[in-house]
């Protein structure tokens, strides 16, 4: 007897999820390629048809109008009377003379991407063990070579100081006198604090190959006399004292139980009634979200030994250090702060 043939049940959702991955892939290589071309000076110039940007560039009519088409879907570039002009969030990010500039961190993207394959998000998934540098360490390999930590300082600096110039204003630091910079690079959230607080110092604590470009950050914003560096180790050396320990894009770099060795270091270095802010990109309580986060923790598993953590791990970690009064502070684009105090001496205030 012939067998009834089986029924084809259709799918309970479109396919669109799905296609958003496979296209995802896509659009921010293409976006690194015109930025790559310099597309984005070019306009900055003045706007510009088509047959103009082809001439300029140096390319043809189809790949132009492609990469145009994805700047314009990803809020880059804008059309007006036949003429594509720079939106307000490129021309605050994509031009070199924007103190905002993010090239440096497009362009370490762009030294690495051949880290972000199939191959190598495999190998690191299977090993446990990120592949940058043929396996030997993103910051070992920083200390042993100057120039790449230089690099890496400068492209940190060019995504941090958009959120420094922005967080001080969620926290009142009016009472505060000195902020220890934790692996602070190029010392851009000291330089937003003390901006933005004019009673607080900072002190930057990093590695000494790192000092130097903090320095000439410090030196190019004119706060030599209110930004120190201290040249040390954060795992070894001993923090100097301070009322608040700031890290920024830290704990994300390192295992729960290196946090957690930071996060007691700092309570116990931290003067009573002290501050610890955390400054990351904060997963939901579940885990489940958002895009950027999820899309940071890959980074950190082909770079770091770390991950990405939530609100929820964060507070954790600082109430089992001690710390009192937390609480988890939205505060620019997709950053966050994660903050507890140091209990004051019994007595005072």
């Amino acid at each position: 007897m012939k067998q009834p043939a089986p029924e084809i049940l259709k799918p309970r959702e479109d396919d669109r999820p799905v296609w958003d991955i496979v296209f995802s892939l896509s659009i921010g290589p293409a976006v690194l390629v015109a930025y790559d071309l310099q597309l984005f000076p070019l306009l900055a110039e003045r706007p510009r048809k088509l047959p103009e940007i082809c001439a300029a560039l140096g390319i043809a009519s189809r790949p132009a109008d492609i990469l145009l088409a994805v700047c314009a879907y990803a809020g880059l570039v804008q059309i007006e009377d036949g003429r594509y002009r720079l939106t307000p969030v490129a021309e605050d990010y994509l031009l070199k003379e924007s103190p905002t500039y993010f090239g440096g961190y497009l362009d370490l993207k762009i030294a690495n991407q051949r880290l972000y394959t199939h191959e190598f998000l495999k190998q690191a998934a299977l090993s446990d063990s990120p592949p940058i540098y043929s396996g030997h360490g993103l910051f070992e390999t920083h200390d042993e070579q100057d120039k790449l930590a230089a690099e890496f300082t400068r492209a940190m600096h060019s995504t941090s100081m958009a959120p420094a110039l922005a967080w001080p204003d969620l926290i009142d630091l009016s009472t505060n006198r000195l902020m220890l910079d934790v692996g602070g690079g190029s010392g851009a959230h000291a330089i937003g604090a003390v901006k933005r607080w004019p009673n607080l110092r900072a002190n930057i604590f990093e590695r000494p190959n790192v000092c130097s470009v903090a320095g000439e950050y410090i030196a190019q914003y004119g706060l030599g006399e209110r930004i120190g560096v201290t040249c040390a180790d954060m795992w070894d050396d001993p923090f100097p004292g301070a009322d608040i320990h700031f890290y920024s894009m830290i704990y994300h770099d390192w295992p729960p139980e290196k946090c957690r060795f930071l996060t007691e270091k700092s309570f116990k270095s931290l003067e009573p009634g002290g501050r610890l802010i955390i400054h990351e990109m904060l997963y939901n309580d579940e885990k489940t979200g958002p895009f950027a986060a999820a899309a940071f923790s890959v980074t950190m598993l082909l770079m770091t030994t770390g991950r990405q953590y939530s609100g929820k791990e964060l507070m954790e970690m600082l109430g089992e250090a001690g710390f009192t009064d937390m609480e988890v502070i939205t505060a620019f684009g997709y950053w966050s702060l994660v903050t507890g105090r140091k209990p004051p001496l019994q007595g005072r205030d």
